[in-house]
């Protein structure tokens, strides 16, 4: 009963921290605007650089990456079962997508992913962010390439023998980051590279 009790507190507030809205709280300040009335509409770093800047949106992926490594911190020192990284990065990301303080409208959960990654498997991590960066730079749409590199993950971490733990974990940060990139697939960018 107490792994149980452990996973859903980690669960809980890895979903408040993944609910605080970074990119509309730095472009409110920033531009004055709220990000998710311009650009994709999302509330992440990619379009907090579109609308704000390159400042506001590195600003905003160290705030993100920060929220997602510090969730899974958290749940690493409550204990609990195996499961528990894997709902607290769950609910970190899923936080950060449909985030309860402003309305369930957020990001696309890339940089709380990231994040999360960092703080269990920091070679995943740069593995990941290296996945990414030559998807975007291939395939040039910021949500198809979201996608694959979701996709990819547990693939590219079974390639380098990781616990199943560690797998489940990746699973579901990449699940989620995949679908959520799904409701962009048609959308045309203005991409910033």
């Amino acid at each position: 009963m107490a792994n149980v009790l452990k996973t859903l507190v980690a669960g809980a507030v890895a979903y408040g921290l993944g609910s605080i809205p970074f990119a509309v709280l730095v472009t409110w300040w920033k531009a004055g605007i709220d990000v998710r009335s311009v650009g994709s509409g999302h509330a992440g770093a990619t379009n907090v650089m579109r609308v704000a800047g390159w400042g506001a949106g590195i600003l905003v992926v160290v705030l993100d990456l920060a929220k997602g490594y510090f969730a899974l911190w958290l749940a690493q020192r409550l204990g609990g079962s195996d499961l528990t990284p894997a709902v607290a990065a769950g609910m970190v990301v899923i936080g950060h997508c449909w985030p309860l303080y402003v309305g369930f409208r957020g990001g696309m959960g890339m940089a709380s992913g990231a994040g999360a990654l960092l703080a269990i498997w920091p070679l995943g991590f740069v593995l990941a962010v290296g996945l990414a960066v030559v998807l975007q730079l291939v395939v040039r749409h910021s949500a198809r390439a979201n996608f694959f590199t979701g996709l990819l993950l547990v693939p590219l971490w079974a390639i380098f023998g990781v616990p199943c733990p560690l797998l489940m974990t990746t699973g579901v940060i990449g699940a989620i980051i995949s679908y959520r990139a799904l409701s962009d697939w048609h959308r045309v960018y203005k991409e910033l590279w």
